[in-house]
């Protein structure tokens, strides 16, 4: 047996056991690039050539061939190194099961959510850099944007974000197809297995949905119902408020007509006795204007 410590082994492949245990060990740069990226893009080149200085050979060339990371492609790995996403994953998740179970109504619900999710995301992206003196433009944003929406289709495209080592942003219209060795730096991550629910774990999962759709219809029926509700009770308040505004007018006005008529009839009253008067005056006036004739032709 040989005395060679399973060191030597592991290196010169002659122990199997040591390689597969080789196969799973961490890959020393996929550490060096998580470090790197966390630095401001300003930053990298030097921390980069100084890391490279202080190791040792093979390792040393692998971190010189560590490419800088474009802006929005370092906004996402800060949103990623920030815990930042775990929300937008689990949505992810959910919408790629509603997906298979081709519900329409949960698709459109978290389509919804996740478009709202995603812009506040990519906004916080904006905030975190600035606060860490990197400016992020308009078309960065848009790009960190298309990099979570893939994120959200593709449980590769999520599993790679998270290592916090994008070194490139992704199209979301390439998600599924994407070589993530192209805009990873170190090791490629594979995608998290989805779990298998047993069946009647599945028809359970189908009836909840069910249920919260039915429920949330109801829920819709019935804020509808609310509003009209609130409608009807506020018009009928307004034509309440109005007939009662006019009766009172309708009293007011009865009332200026009573007024009125008694005020006509003493009127009428005085008309007429002015009018007897009037023709009692002109009978005596007439009296005399004959009397008068008489006597000047008496005098003639």
């Amino acid at each position: 047996m040989s005395d060679r410590p399973a060191s030597v082994d592991r290196r010169s492949g002659k122990n199997g056991r040591m390689q597969a245990d080789d196969a799973d060990a961490p890959d020393p740069l996929d550490e060096i690039v998580a470090e790197l990226y966390a630095l401001p893009p300003s930053e990298f080149t030097a921390a980069r050539t100084e890391r490279a200085r202080g190791a040792d050979g093979e390792l040393a060339a692998r971190i010189r061939k560590v490419r800088k990371p474009v802006v929005s492609a370092w906004a996402v790995d800060l949103l990623a190194r920030e815990g930042m996403l775990t929300e937008a994953f689990e949505l992810g998740a959910a919408l790629r099961e509603a997906q298979e179970s081709l519900d329409a109504a949960e698709l459109a619900r978290l389509g919804r959510q996740r478009r709202q999710l995603v812009t506040a995301l990519a906004r916080q992206a904006v905030t975190e850099a600035d606060k860490r003196g990197v400016a992020v433009s308009a078309a960065a944003q848009a790009d960190v944007e298309e990099t979570l929406n893939a994120a959200l289709i593709d449980a590769r495209v999520a599993a790679a974000v998270l290592t916090g080592r994008l070194t490139a942003p992704i199209d979301a219209g390439e998600a599924g197809d994407v070589d993530l060795t192209g805009v990873v730096s170190g090791s490629v991550p594979s995608a998290p297995a989805e779990p298998s629910a047993p069946a009647d774990e599945l028809a359970e999962r189908r009836a909840r949905r069910a249920a919260e759709q039915e429920a949330r219809e109801a829920e819709r029926i019935s804020d509808r119902a609310e509003r009209e509700r609130a409608q009807a009770e506020a018009r009928r308040d307004r034509a309440r408020a109005r007939a009662e505004h006019l009766s009172e007018r309708v009293e007011a006005m009865r009332a200026e007509l009573a007024r009125v008529e008694a005020e006509a009839a003493d009127a009428q009253a005085d008309l007429d006795d002015a009018s007897a008067r009037f023709a009692e005056a002109v009978e005596h006036a007439r009296g005399a204007e004959a009397a008068a004739k008489k006597a000047r032709a008496a005098l003639d």
